[in-house]
């Protein structure tokens, strides 16, 4: 059996334009791009790709990747429901980079 390996797609343009975003999930600034801890790769220094991120303060950042307030299914909806509002912004403000593919997510 062979397994496709991850490709990993960075843009320091893109975490820029996310940290000028207010957090997605509670309006506060300034904000840091949170990747996913769902969609690949996460582990020791590893990341997932850069088209798998969020607007997030740092107190939702905290609360969503390590905080004990929350489920793991509210962790994860929170996330998500703050990516999708990232990837909604900065695509009807024309500025997801062409060579980052959107991300195709649903929140179940």
């Amino acid at each position: 059996m062979q397994y496709l390996k991850q490709k990993y797609y960075r843009s320091p343009k893109l975490l820029k334009m996310v940290t000028e975003l207010s957090c997605q999930n509670c309006g506060a600034t300034p904000t840091q791009a949170a990747h996913s801890n769902w969609h690949g790769g996460k582990g020791r220094g590893i990341k997932a790709s850069d088209e798998y991120i969020a607007a997030l303060c740092q107190t939702c950042h905290h609360d969503i990747d390590a905080g004990n307030k929350l489920t793991k299914t509210q962790r994860r909806e929170l996330w998500e429901r703050a990516h999708l509002r990232t990837v909604h912004i900065l695509r009807l403000n024309d500025q997801w980079p062409i060579d980052i593919p959107v991300p195709n997510i649903t929140i179940t």
